[in-house]
C-alpha cells in the first residue's frame, strides 16, 4: 500500500494544539485568580470585574473548544492517521492511502473502490436505532472525557456522505466530462473501547480493527476496475 501525507499539515496543527491548551491553562489560571479575590474581598468586585471575568470565562471556552478538536485529531498519540494507517497494513501496492491531502482527511482508493474513511474516536457502545445514533458508555472516567475531552457522536452519516460529496466536486474539476466511479463513505470508530453495533445504519460503520477485512471484501465481490484505479490515482497528489 502507497502511503501519502500532508506532514507539514500535521506539524502546524499539533502546534495549534499546543499552543490553544496552553492557553486555556493561563486563562484558567487568571479565573482562579479572580474568583479568589471574589472570596477573599468581595466589596473589591465591582461591575467592571465581573465582566471582564465572563469575558475570562468565554476565551477559555473558546480555547478548550479549539484545544480539544486539534488535540483529537492531532495531539493524541499514535495519531488518527497513524492508526488508520496501521490498521491497514498488508493491502496490496495497488491501494493508495490519503491523509490530509484531498479535500477529505482520509481517503483510500485501491480494488475495493474509492472509500472515503470518516473517523470518529468516541468510545464505548455505539449504536443506530429508529434513525438515530446513540453512544452509551459510563463509569467516571467516560464522564470525565465527555465535559473536558470528547465531541459528540452527532450523526455520522451526515458527516460521511458530505466528505464523498466534497470529493465527488474536487475529483469533477480534475476530470471534466468524465464519468467518475462510485465514491463510497464509511464511519470507522478508532477507539478500542467502541462496541460498533450498527448493522441497519444508513453507511458502513465499524471498528478499526475491522476495515482491512471489510475492505478486502469489497475489493472480492465489487472491484474497482484497474483503469479506474490508475485514473484516480494520476490526478491525486503523489507520495
Amino acid at each position: 500500500m502507497k502511503l501519502v501525507t500532508n506532514e507539514k499539515l500535521i506539524k502546524r496543527n499539533v502546534k495549534i494544539g499546543q499552543y490553544t491548551a496552553l492557553g486555556g491553562l493561563v486563562v484558567i489560571g487568571i479565573a482562579i485568580y479572580y474568583a479568589l479575590q471574589f472570596f477573599v474581598n468581595p466589596a473589591s468586585i465591582s461591575e467592571k470585574t465581573n465582566y471582564v471575568l465572563i469575558g475570562v470565562m468565554l476565551v477559555g471556552f473558546i480555547l478548550a473548544q479549539v484545544s480539544m478538536y486539534y488535540g483529537n485529531r492531532w495531539g493524541r498519540k499514535p495519531r488518527l492517521d497513524e492508526r488508520i494507517t496501521s490498521a491497514l497494513k498488508g493491502l496490496t501496492y495497488e491501494y493508495t492511502l490519503y491523509h490530509y491531502v484531498t479535500p477529505v482527511p482520509h481517503l483510500l482508493v485501491g480494488p475495493a473502490g474509492i472509500w472515503v474513511l470518516t473517523a470518529f474516536y468516541q468510545r464505548g457502545q455505539i449504536t443506530y436505532e429508529k434513525g438515530r445514533w446513540k453512544q452509551k458508555a459510563s463509569g467516571v472516567g467516560y464522564n470525565y472525557m465527555r465535559i473536558f475531552g470528547q465531541e459528540n457522536l452527532g450523526r455520522p452519516d451526515l458527516e460521511a456522505k458530505a466528505e464523498a460529496e466534497r470529493l465527488r466536486r474536487h475529483l469533477e474539476k480534475l476530470l471534466p466530462g468524465q464519468e467518475l466511479p462510485p465514491i463510497q463513505a464509511l464511519a470507522v470508530f478508532t477507539d478500542e473501547q467502541a462496541d460498533v453495533q450498527v448493522s441497519d445504519a444508513p453507511i458502513p460503520a465499524l471498528p478499526l480493527k475491522k476495515l482491512k477485512e471489510f475492505l478486502r471484501k469489497q475489493a472480492k465481490e465489487k472491484p474497482m476496475a484497474k483503469a479506474d484505479i490508475e485514473r484516480i490515482q494520476a490526478v491525486l497528489p503523489k507520495a
